[in-house]
């Protein structure tokens, strides 16, 4: 009798914790993510993350995870597909060396169980390279935050391109497109769907300096992933990528044939529009008085050739340049010619003495 009602109140308990509404799981969610960014200690910092980490798995098991916004963990990457197919929960916990451990898992809804499924990620980065070229599944992860999702379709199978970014160290931070495919309850990062110049990967790799900001982002109106080039901050530091900054020249990614192929030089403008604005331009009248009146204007593409300006091709030039070009050439000395100044006559000096002795000027 009471084992039953023992085992009565266990059930009661944990029915009564998972029938909350997500707004209370939320609330004990941002209090325990809370505590992870309080810690001081990397030792402190990975028990408060443990709690969050196992009270978050038992949260998104609950129907409903998929759709609820999660807006209030303000540090917790919550990207979901554009086809709803999945989610991420993705957060990172820096380390008092400055470096980062990444953590993740991904919610799916599993047709057959009808009910969510979970993936999660596990930060092998200290065992991997760098810059792993290989493919990778859900074991072998080397850590980032992923912030935008695209999927493509290859073979008849869908590809989901990821946006992602790593803080990294205390010297520079990483952009990164990688690829991810679902087999059954496995995943599988990296595809061949990269062409950079004359090289196909299966994911890239952006490192810049930390004092930098490199724009990474998709362009959905002209289907581009468009990104800021790299240069180093002088040609001395070229392959030292903790010293590349972007050099106000944009590449992108276009999608060719099922890949993306690089294009340099690329132009980032704003929305193109056909529409025309009317724009109030005031002067003055014959008379001296302000008038106002009001003008049509289109934008103009820039990338039209026909266009006013159209032939101009971009150079980039990274600051070593921009100074050398700067520099102005020393001035050749004029000689002066024989009427530049009036001459004035020599008078003959007067030296006392024996003969004609000349001195000498000391």
């Amino acid at each position: 009798m009471k084992l039953n009602v023992l085992f009565l109140f266990l059930f009661l308990k944990g029915s009564l914790l998972f029938s909350q509404d997500f707004s209370n799981h939320e609330a004990q969610l941002v209090l325990l993510l809370d505590a992870v960014r309080n810690a001081k200690t990397d030792l402190e910092k990975g028990e408060k993350n443990t709690l969050f980490k196992e009270r978050l798995y038992q949260v998104i098991q609950l129907p409903g995870a998929m759709d609820y916004p999660f807006s209030k963990l303000r540090s917790l990457g919550t990207v979901k597909s554009p086809d709803n197919y999945f989610r991420f929960f993705n957060w990172n916990v820096e380390q008092e060396d400055m470096t980062q451990k990444y953590f993740c898992y991904i919610l799916r809804y599993d047709e057959k169980k009808k009910a969510n499924s979970i993936i999660e990620l596990i930060d092998n980065s200290l065992m991997l390279t760098p810059e792993p070229d290989d493919y990778l599944d859900e074991s072998n992860w080397y850590g980032a935050l992923y912030y935008k999702i695209i999927p493509i379709k290859r073979s008849g199978k869908t590809i989901y391109t990821l946006l992602g970014y790593d803080a990294n160290n205390s010297m520079s931070h990483i952009k990164l497109v990688d690829a991810i495919s679902f087999t059954n309850s496995h995943i599988r990062l990296g595809s061949p769907i990269f062409k950079y110049k004359d090289k196909t990967y299966k994911r890239m790799f952006f490192e810049h300096s930390k004092k930098s900001v490199m724009s990474l982002t998709y362009n959905e109106e002209r289907e581009k992933i468009i990104f800021d080039h790299l240069s180093p901050e002088s040609p001395t530091m070229e392959g030292f990528k903790e010293f590349y900054v972007p050099d106000l020249s944009y590449d992108a990614f276009k999608m060719e044939g099922n890949k993306w192929v690089l294009e340099e030089d690329v132009l980032a403008v704003n929305k193109k529009t056909n529409e025309s604005k009317s724009v109030t331009t005031y002067d003055l009248d014959k008379d001296g008085n302000m008038v106002e009146s009001k003008k049509k204007s289109k934008w103009i593409d820039p990338t039209n050739k026909t266009a006013p300006g159209g032939q101009n091709v971009h150079q980039a030039a990274v600051p070593d340049d921009v100074i050398s070009k700067g520099k102005k050439k020393p001035k050749k000395s004029r000689t002066k010619e024989k009427d530049d100044f009036p001459q004035a006559k020599k008078k003959k000096k007067q030296v006392s003495g024996i003969g004609n002795i000349p001195t000498k000027r000391k």
